[in-house]
């Protein structure tokens, strides 16, 4: 019989490492805590690493075999952890630290990220260079980029965004303008971190955020990953380079499906998530 959930007791205990390194109560959060708490970005980044580094280990026990990993912004932690970059222990101490420096440099500032629905990335990168203090913070599929700043930048942004034909700009949940050099004391505070890092050459080649060319290079991630706080997450061209030899399966080992439906939008690309699919199911159709 497969296993159906993740390692439960591992997961636990990396659980009670994650409130020890943060010294929130985050079980009690997330059972009792509201949509601004969730949205901390001290609370979201490690639940959200463990969450996936648990169904990509489970996946990987139950016989998948991934030619590459990527993850999208913090989910490229959970991709080093799972293709042996670091351990998911380290990779829990670098995600906890990275949660707040991002938290303590967005305090400082009054901005966040929307998204932008239905223009293409040429009108959006356009639009979003003529105005001070917004910037494209990922590109995530044809007809979904997001763009992060300052509040009165986005507020302008949208406008001007909206009257250049976008559909929607939907405000998103999170605490701060990451992915943009607002986040650059963030930024340098965790090069310094990383750069006294243990990392080892990947297992498996890994595409990451800022240049997703495939790598299994020690250093080549470790000087990937220093630059990712403040650069834009190009989601669209790492998809692209995974069908780049032909058609490509992409597996999301993660809470929802977002990220399978901005996959389907792409050429060459079948995607399915552990959410919406029997573990079975996944392992039958990549075998």
């Amino acid at each position: 019989m497969l296993a159906s959930v993740p390692q439960l007791e591992a997961l636990d205990r990396l659980v009670d490492a994650a409130e020890a390194l943060s010294g929130l109560e985050l079980r009690t959060l997330v059972a009792l805590g509201t949509q601004d708490d969730l949205a901390d970005t001290r609370v979201a980044q490690p639940l959200l690493y463990l969450v996936d580094w648990a169904w990509g280990t489970t996946l990987l026990e139950c016989g998948l075999r991934p030619s590459a990993f990527a993850g999208h912004s913090l989910g490229e932690f959970a991709a080093l952890a799972l293709a042996e970059v670091f351990s998911v222990e380290a990779g829990l101490e670098l995600v906890v630290e990275r949660s707040q420096l991002m938290a303590a440099a967005a305090a400082s500032l009054s901005g966040g990220m929307a998204a932008v629905i239905g223009l293409d990335p040429e009108t959006v990168r356009d639009v979003v260079d003529a105005i001070e203090d917004v910037w494209v913070a990922n590109d995530n599929a044809p007809g979904q980029l997001v763009v992060s700043g300052t509040d009165t930048a986005l507020e302008t942004a949208t406008a001007a965004l909206t009257d250049a034909g976008a559909r929607r700009v939907i405000r998103l949940a999170v605490s701060g303008p990451f992915h943009s050099p607002l986040m650059a004391s963030a930024g340098d505070a965790f090069a310094e971190v990383l750069r006294g890092a243990q990392m080892r050459d990947a297992s498996t080649p890994v595409l990451q955020n800022t240049l997703p060319v495939p790598t299994t290079d020690a250093e080549t991630v470790r000087d990937r990953l220093i630059a990712q706080i403040v650069s834009p997450v190009r989601w669209t061209e790492t998809m692209a380079a995974l069908a780049a030899d032909g058609p490509a399966i992409v597996v999301e080992a993660g809470p929802a499906s977002v990220l399978t439906g901005l996959a389907r939008r792409m050429e060459g690309i079948t995607a399915m998530s552990v959410e919406d699919t029997e573990i079975e199911s996944i392992l039958q159709e990549v075998s």
